[in-house]
């Protein structure tokens, strides 16, 4: 006799007490049985992702539970028996069915009806979203919300401050000025007899200066004009253009990346996330998650960012870049992930191509017109090259960029950040893509290898070497590599490490065996010495 499952029934009575009280959705449906097939009308209440039943409305203790964590509900037609002629088949042609679906073998689908339409749509919605991992994906999303508004509201601070500061100054300066006009009004007054006397002055002399007036005036024209040109035509003015469309071709960058993002994750990432949960999925979650990455952080960090570069286009001529950067930087070091585990992605993806029903799902994802005609594998690289782009953009903009401008430092922290950032990217790639070789070369050796299994062991070249025996006054000698017995030239699968020699052989069904006898060399302990041919 089996046994039954244990459970802590008074936290589960706890939790359909909240259930009834606080539930997402509460309602009367009718609840197919499994033993008999009927219909019994229970009052049901959804609660997180457990689904209670009760006989009644005023039920205290609940008839049963389900745990909706991996199901899914889809509405399905009413059975065929409901089609008869009576008066009862007619009324329960009427009602809306519903099937929870639990997603394994073993457990019966969960067959529900309801008398409205709208309701059984909310039912099922509810049920939808009654997902533990859908809320701690939310979460994740709504933790870097807040850290990214933490930051703005950091930023904030520090520019309130500044302007605070601004203000101050601003009201010493406009005490100064209002002590300078009672200076200059009690000037004029007492220039206003010598002015009423000018009035009694010639009509002639009136016109000779006003004739002045005007030719000074046209000369300060003059000037200005001249400078205003020489201006427009000198290297700094040009400089500060070139800035200026740096920064104009760096806002269309960044609105084509975002967009490339936006294509990935929702014709791509969202799609598969929920073929992954269907009741025959082509892929499984974690492929989904090694394919995809954090590619979805990713899109939300770079659409904030364009929000800014858009709201500083806004107040051109002004320009002022650094204070993005300095938001961008911290949130940067998300690509690490990206980018370390790029080519397992990449691998990943080409292993799930082998399932026919992916493969043919996929095409019809990149056929989507949003996509351009590019394939899932083009846009998954798009990442790889931002950093390194915005490396380039930054060298762009200092070289325009005088050397006393207000954002010159800012821009030179920012630049040296990122290129820190690329040299580390790279070292890991590099280690990563070092083990992953070193562990192919391992799986395809029969006996295996533990040298291999040492990270700091970087491998250098592989191809095949012919092992020849040392000849010594016409004399076979002791063979220096491999074998000691060998009379008679031999093809060998070679491998060299940093620290070590391999030697293999080949058997005639193409796998790979160390030698017995000289398989694995140490270079430390060796000594490499050119023979001529004469020799």
């Amino acid at each position: 006799m089996q046994k039954s499952v244990r459970y802590n029934e008074g936290h589960a009575l706890y939790l359909a007490l909240l259930a009834r009280k606080e539930g997402t959705k509460r309602g009367y449906l009718s609840k197919k049985t499994a033993e008999t097939n009927r219909w019994h009308e229970k009052w049901f209440a959804l609660y997180q992702n457990v689904l209670f039943y009760f006989e009644g409305e005023q039920s205290a203790r609940p008839a049963g539970m389900y745990m909706l964590e991996g199901c899914n509900c889809e509405r399905v037609p009413a059975p065929k028996g409901c089609a008869a002629g009576s008066a009862k088949d007619a009324a329960l042609d009427k009602q809306h069915y519903f099937t929870v679906l639990f997603g394994h073998e073993g457990q019966k689908p969960l067959e529900l009806r309801c008398e409205d339409e709208v309701d059984g749509d909310e039912w099922v919605e509810a049920i939808h979203q009654a997902s533990y991992s859908d809320i701690l994906i939310e979460r994740e999303v709504l933790m870097q919300k807040y850290i990214h508004l933490v930051q703005i509201v950091e930023t904030e601070k520090v520019a309130a401050n500044q302007l605070r500061h601004q203000l101050e100054d601003q009201d010493t300066e406009i005490e100064r000025l209002k002590s300078e006009i009672v200076a200059l009004n009690k000037t004029k007054e007492k220039m206003r007899p010598y002015q009423g006397n000018q009035e009694d002055e010639d009509p002639d002399i009136k016109k000779i200066k006003k004739v002045q007036s005007f030719m000074r005036g046209w000369l300060c024209r003059r000037k200005w004009k001249t400078i205003v040109q020489d201006y427009i035509c000198s290297p700094h003015a040009e400089s500060m253009r070139k800035r200026n469309q740096i920064v104009f071709n760096m806002v269309e960058a960044e609105s084509e990346y975002v967009h490339q993002l936006y294509v990935l994750v929702n014709c791509f990432l969202r799609p598969l996330r929920m073929a992954a949960s269907s009741k025959k999925p082509p892929i499984s979650h974690d492929d989904v998650s090694s394919i995809f990455l954090n590619s979805e952080t990713i899109m939300f960090l770079h659409e904030i960012f364009h929000q800014g570069l858009k709201a500083r286009i806004a107040n051109w001529p002004t320009l002022i870049l650094a204070d993005l950067f300095d938001i961008l930087l911290p949130m940067l070091n998300i690509y690490q992930e990206f980018v370390r585990n790029h080519q397992y992605s990449l691998q990943v993806l080409a292993n799930c191509k082998q399932n026919r029903d992916f493969d043919k799902l996929l095409k019809q994802y990149e056929a989507n017109p949003a996509c351009e005609g590019r394939m899932l594998e083009t846009f998954l690289t798009y990442p790889m090259f931002q950093i390194p782009r915005y490396i380039i953009t930054l060298h762009e903009l200092l070289a325009h960029t005088p050397h006393e401008h207000v954002e010159r430092k800012s821009l030179e922290f920012a630049k040296s950040k990122l290129e820190e950032l690329s040299r580390v990217m790279h070292d890991e790639v590099s280690d990563t893509e070092n083990i992953r070789k070193n562990l192919a070369i391992e799986r395809t050796i029969v006996e295996g290898c533990d040298i291999l299994l040492d990270t700091s062991q970087t491998f250098i070249r592989q191809g095949s070497l012919i092992q020849v025996p040392s000849v010594e006054r016409g004399k076979l000698s002791k063979v220096r590599l491999g074998s000691l017995s060998l009379k008679k030239e031999g093809e060998r699968q070679c491998f060299l490490f940093t620290k070590h020699f391999l030697i293999c052989t080949r058997s005639s069904g193409g796998k790979l065996h160390l030698l017995k006898t000289g398989g694995v060399l140490s270079l430390i302990e060796c000594t490499l010495v050119e023979e001529t041919e004469s020799s």
